[in-house]
């Protein structure tokens, strides 16, 4: 027989099966619709909550909107603005909000830097000192700002007999309420109290990604711990540095329950007898919710909100350039 007519058997080729179309389908709507069906909620509730109440809330700045008078009604441009510029109880709650502000929010912030360089040290117990320290946040602020305020009380504060032992306000107590810098000082602390420890756990959860080699090149180098603190530490954990800054920003030009509550008479929301720590959220309560006038409330906001966004866009180019940012 001849080679030519020898044929070698092939393997017959596998038939491939046809495509399960449900499972293709199953499998792109896993990876392609699924993860906007979790976020969906969010967004549904920031629309509905957070984004229509700020729309809203500029048309009615726009308008003449007084409870107590129906009739006062229709547009009012830019007339509430304008009134806000000549109003001598805002700029007075405006310097209220700033100086309490910078009271609480500059010693909180290096505080809680210096309680989490030494909670990153090896410290004995280091776990109840990390949870120690958060006990104030987790506190609630109505409660921690009654104790507070009993505690700055005129006639039986605390405040007053640990200043006494040293000699101060032996004769007549100090009125923390009767002045602006005292009052400013006794809510400034509330603050501190229960902020720091949240400011420190922040820092010191990206101090804890700081390699250790770091630092002792550092040491090698004759660099002691506030030199590696303010030289390696501080330019290494800038981002968190930045969010502390802003959130502390935010928070703290919008301080209203530390004030409210330390006033005697909360309702009222004067912020003292003379308006000695009335915030500027305070002053939109009261004009809105106890004067009733809602367009010049919602003015307010905005002036406010405009203003949390100068302050917090000058923290953040000033806390980047001390960090070494660009």
């Amino acid at each position: 027989m001849a080679l030519t007519d020898v044929r070698v058997a092939r393997p017959e080729e596998p038939k491939h099966a046809p495509p399960n179309r449900a499972k293709f389908w199953l499998y792109r709507f896993d990876t392609k619709t699924v993860p906007y069906l979790l976020i969906a909620p969010f967004f549904l509730l920031f629309a509905v909550f957070g984004l229509f109440p700020i729309i809203f809330n500029g048309i009615v700045a726009l308008r003449n909107w007084r409870l107590d008078d129906p009739t006062l009604t229709g547009w009012a441009g830019m007339a509430n603005f304008s009134a806000l510029v000549q109003d001598t109880d805002f700029w007075d709650a405006l310097l209220n909000t700033f100086g309490i502000f910078i009271l609480s929010t500059v010693p909180q912030l290096l505080l809680a830097l210096m309680i989490a360089n030494l909670l990153n040290r090896k410290l004995r117990g280091s776990t109840f000192w990390r949870i120690g320290i958060l006990l104030p946040y987790v506190t609630p602020v109505a409660a921690s700002t009654l104790v507070f305020a009993i505690f700055f009380s005129r006639d039986y504060g605390m405040a007053n007999w640990l200043l006494s032992l040293v000699g101060f306000g032996q004769e007549q107590p100090l009125d923390w309420r009767a002045s602006t810098w005292s009052s400013w000082l006794a809510i400034a602390t509330m603050v501190n109290w229960k902020w720091i420890g949240y400011n420190a756990l922040l820092y010191l959860s990206a101090m804890q990604a700081i390699p250790k080699d770091v630092y002792e090149a550092a040491a090698v180098d004759g660099a002691g711990p506030w030199k590696q603190l303010w030289a390696i530490t501080v330019p290494m954990i800038q981002p968190v540095v930045l969010f502390t800054v802003i959130l502390s920003t935010i928070g703290g030009l919008q301080l209203f329950s530390e004030p409210m509550l330390f006033d005697e008479n909360p309702a009222l929301a004067n912020g003292g007898y003379d308006h000695e720590w009335r915030t500027i959220a305070q002053l939109i309560y009261k004009v809105g919710w106890r004067d009733l006038d809602l367009g010049y409330a919602a003015a307010m906001s905005w002036a406010l909100f405009l203003i949390i966004l100068i302050v917090a866009g000058v923290n953040y180019l000033a806390t980047r350039r001390l960090g070494g940012g660009k």
